[in-house]
């Protein structure tokens, strides 16, 4: 059976769509409809009641949802046992979001390396539902993900409490202004109480939903935004960017998400490894909060955010 076939499938029954399964899958929707009818020739039945709003599986889409997950891990394990280097003996892919790399994802594997000399890794990075789809698939065992989905076969875990703070490129910058500000889009969370808290910076002409991309940005020009205490924090030691002093602050909490079915031993050993990098993280954040706490002092307000008082 094509796996192409498959993938298709689950991407259509996760979305609910098939427009929604083309832009994921970077092809047609026409393209996509083929593979599913002919996946529904093939196996004799419909798997999708069709319609305007989307599309639901059938009650034989939901009995086959189950196989095609587990062949799909199947393909995943052989493709990936296969590809392993001589020389070693396992292998773990991780993902995660952009954002959470540089801090957690590199030390996580030398941690990794330094603990399990004989496993094999590789990396997935993305947005959100590109490593969930991977998680769901069995290409990527665990990942690192701000906003995590609650899938079947999946296990999340709150890895770091982060924060997200305001800082700017010049120092003496305040809240009250919006010129040279970015929105950075962390979800939907972050965009109902950046609202109730700013409303004059709920728009401001410049979005981006990449937050070391905007770091990078606000950093060789006159701007500021939104980014997390812990990821800003060398910027700040180094002068590149200022804490905004009487800007709320918002809670923004890092996952860890497991497959269900990662190796015992295996999984073990990553979640101490990750562990071991989390507590670093939280020590190192600790100095940037306290650095806010220094210069005032914050309360959090009924929307969520930490503010001034």
């Amino acid at each position: 059976m094509d796996i192409t076939l498959i993938r298709t499938f689950v991407e259509v029954a996760n979305t609910g769509s098939f427009v929604a399964a083309s832009d994921r899958l970077f092809v047609t929707q026409s393209a996509v409809s083929l593979r599913v009818q002919r996946l529904e020739d093939s196996l004799g039945h419909p798997l999708f009641f069709r319609s305007k709003a989307g599309a639901l599986l059938t009650p034989a889409g939901k009995e086959f949802e189950f196989y095609a997950l587990s062949l799909l891990k199947i393909w995943e394990e052989a493709r990936q046992q296969i590809a392993i280097p001589e020389g070693f003996s396992r292998s773990l892919t991780i993902g995660g979001q952009y954002s959470l790399w540089p801090r957690l994802g590199f030390k996580w594997i030398d941690v990794l390396r330094r603990d399990i000399p004989d496993l094999s890794i590789r990396t997935e990075l993305g947005m959100p539902d590109r490593i969930t789809r991977f998680l769901v698939e069995g290409v990527v065992q665990a990942a690192l993900l701000y906003t995590p989905q609650l899938r079947p076969g999946l296990v999340v875990e709150k890895a770091l409490e982060d924060e997200l703070v305001l800082v700017a490129s010049y120092e003496g910058a305040s809240a009250a202004q919006s010129d040279g500000y970015v929105f950075v889009d962390w979800g939907p969370e972050f965009v109902h109480a950046h609202a109730a808290a700013l409303p004059h910076l709920t728009h401001s002409g410049l979005t981006m939903r990449l937050g070391a991309l905007a770091a990078d940005f606000i950093t060789n020009r006159r701007a500021s935004a939104y980014l997390p205490a812990r990821a800003v924090k060398r910027r700040v030691d180094a002068g590149l960017l200022h804490i905004v002093t009487d800007a709320p602050r918002f809670p923004y909490p890092a996952y860890a998400v497991w497959r269900d079915d990662l190796d015992g031993d295996l999984g073990i050993a990553a979640r101490a490894a990750l562990s071991e990098v989390i507590q670093d993280a939280e020590d190192e954040q600790k100095t940037v909060v306290a650095l806010l706490e220094d210069m005032c002092e914050f309360e959090p307000d009924q929307n969520g955010a930490i503010t001034n008082e």
